[in-house]
């Protein structure tokens, strides 16, 4: 005996699917068709996640005895490491595509080149899913202009995350690391930097790169796409000054850690302060998880095309790869 199903009834089902679909999975539109509504489920790019090869997660008591910067955010246990597996099943799971995958902070030119081996091993396995960004050690500008070079020939898109709090102190900072901002200028890549808060609560890798210690690179090396984490610190509620909106026309701010930081208004006041286009979606996986900072931006309630432009449009435009 065969059944069949009214079209109206049909369209009611496929609307129902594809309301729920659009819930569960953030950043899509529902597109009409002849058939009615389907989901169109618009690129999601999260542009602030870390890996780490499985001998340093393995063996992360070795590493923090050899680095500070490494032992003040993973000494503790509870610290969450992941590997590039990892970070893909994750994507997988919460519906993202494409993952910016940062280095650390280390001090050391080895462990610098240890881990950027291990992203650009990653990026190859995985080039439609993973963008590596590499990290240099700051002691040595030379060195670290040198390994820019070696990752851009691996395939990397970019460098961070930077922590430039110790070399931007002096007025003459952004002098000093001339020769990392010529390769970065010269291979058209993206510098990501930690930011911090002058003010609020005291956590593990807070650091003191403040939008005052940051600022005078924004302003000597204004054709570099720089992308400040974390808010950037609360440098964009400095754009109501004319000049520093002026000086941040290549500047840019990731969302990583954010309910850590601020509450969801943040979204909304400085997509007012700098414009949509200077937001990025980032999670800082796997210190918080990725779904939960794409519940957050759900719970923003953003313009659509604002939403868009968050959750990849921008990154797109940054990276030259697909999306809006």
């Amino acid at each position: 005996m065969q059944h069949s199903i009214s079209p109206k009834l049909f369209i009611s089902i496929a609307h129902a699917l594809a309301e729920y679909v659009l819930r569960s999975r953030p950043g899509g539109t529902l597109v009409e068709s002849k058939w009615g509504p389907c989901y169109n489920r618009a690129m999601i790019v999260d542009f602030h996640t870390h890996v780490f090869p499985p001998r340093v997660k393995e063996n992360r008591a070795r590493y923090v005895q050899s680095d500070p910067g490494f032992a003040e955010l993973y000494s503790p246990s509870r610290a969450r490491m992941a590997t590039a597996e990892e970070l893909i099943d994750s994507m997988d799971r919460h519906g993202i595509d494409v993952s910016v995958i940062l280095n650390g902070g280390w001090a050391t030119h080895e462990l610098c080149v240890e881990v950027n081996d291990y992203i650009l091993e990653s990026v190859a396995r995985y080039p439609n899913r993973l963008v590596g960004f590499c990290g240099v050690s700051l002691q040595s500008i030379d060195r670290a202009a040198a390994e820019i070079e070696r990752c851009v020939r691996g395939g990397i898109r970019g460098v961070g995350e930077l922590r430039l709090e110790r070399l931007l102190a002096g007025t003459n900072g952004p002098e000093v690391v001339g020769p990392v901002m010529d390769v970065v200028r010269e291979h058209g890549l993206v510098l990501l930097v930690h930011a911090s808060e002058p003010v609020g609560h005291l956590y593990p890798g807070k650091g003191r790169a403040t939008p005052d210690v940051l600022y005078p690179l924004i302003a000597w090396y204004p054709d570099v796409a720089l992308v400040c984490a974390h808010w950037g610190g609360g440098l964009p509620f400095y754009a109501l000054m004319p000049e520093v909106r002026e000086a941040m026309n290549n500047t840019f701010f990731d969302t990583a850690a954010s309910p850590f930081l601020y509450t969801p208004q943040v979204y909304r006041r400085v997509v007012e302060l700098v414009g949509a286009e200077k937001v990025l979606f980032g999670s800082d996986y796997p210190l918080l998880s990725q779904r939960r900072l794409l519940k957050e931006i759900e719970s923003a309630e953003l313009p659509p095309d604002v939403k868009d432009m968050v959750l990849s449009g921008n990154a797109g435009r940054l990276l030259g790869i697909g999306g809006k």
